[in-house]
């Protein structure tokens, strides 16, 4: 891909248009290392480094490239000297959900950080599968990919996913609200679905009404409004995977 092309990655349309996203930094290319390893369709992905670098062991072709180079490729304001060109992976809307995995379903997420840190809490617990709403922030920005750790590589991850079909989906979703069952509960740990709102404006009262919803309630004793989003989901998740 020509260094043009890779500076466009920033954005989400020639992301799209490109078909392949960008990852940066040590810590994000050994995980991709990794998780190649045993997904093929990673293997195509293509390293770009600086002469510090030069030396870096990597199953991907590899280009060097001087520091200015890096600095017009890279996201961050102080680049390592690392980085890759990565595929983007299929909508896995085609491939068949493990009776194991329950769906977390993100309506309208906007913040790069809470989705990052949703992803990597999901990948650390395993067995969960990441649904976005259309109008979500896209998983393959570059400040989500960085927060989430490398757990973009490891998790089953859904884009696009109308609220609404949900009900064809799963025949039990659960949501979170004040006014709704102990957490704690084993019937909590019961559902197919998790449904979570966005940061400012929640869930529609009437998709939830739609979708039969169950609500269920974080226990608090202090006096604000609400939690922030990315801290809900890792609480739930862990309640979910505490009983099994």
């Amino acid at each position: 891909m020509k260094l043009d092309d890779i500076k466009k990655l920033h954005q989400k349309k020639y992301r799209q248009a490109l078909g392949h996203y960008l990852v940066e930094g040590e810590h994000l290319i050994l995980e991709l290392q990794k998780a190649a390893a045993s997904q093929p369709q990673l293997q195509s992905a293509e390293l770009y480094v600086t002469e510090a670098y030069q030396h870096w062991h990597s199953p991907f072709r590899t280009h060097l490239v001087n520091d200015r180079q890096m600095a017009r490729l890279a996201d961050t304001n102080t680049p390592q000297g690392i980085l890759a060109v990565v595929p983007m992976p299929a909508n896995n809307t085609t491939t068949t959900q493990a009776n194991s995995e329950q769906a977390i379903y993100l309506h309208e997420v906007q913040d790069p950080g809470n989705l990052g840190t949703i992803l990597r809490t999901l990948a650390w617990f395993g067995g969960f599968r990441c649904l976005l709403s259309p109008g979500s922030v896209d998983p393959f920005n570059p400040k989500v990919v960085r927060a989430s750790m490398g757990a973009i590589f490891h998790l089953p991850l859904e884009t696009e996913v109308p609220l609404i079909s949900l009900s064809s989906r799963y025949e039990s979703i659960a949501c979170l609200d004040l006014n709704g069952g102990e957490l704690t509960s084993e019937a909590f740990r019961q559902h197919d679905c998790y449904l979570f709102g966005n940061e400012a404006r929640g869930v529609p009262q009437e998709a939830l009404i739609q979708l039969a919803a169950t609500p269920y309630t974080i226990p608090g004793q202090g006096q604000i409004e609400s939690l922030n989003l990315a801290s809900a989901v890792n609480m739930c998740a862990y309640e979910l995977v505490r009983g099994t």
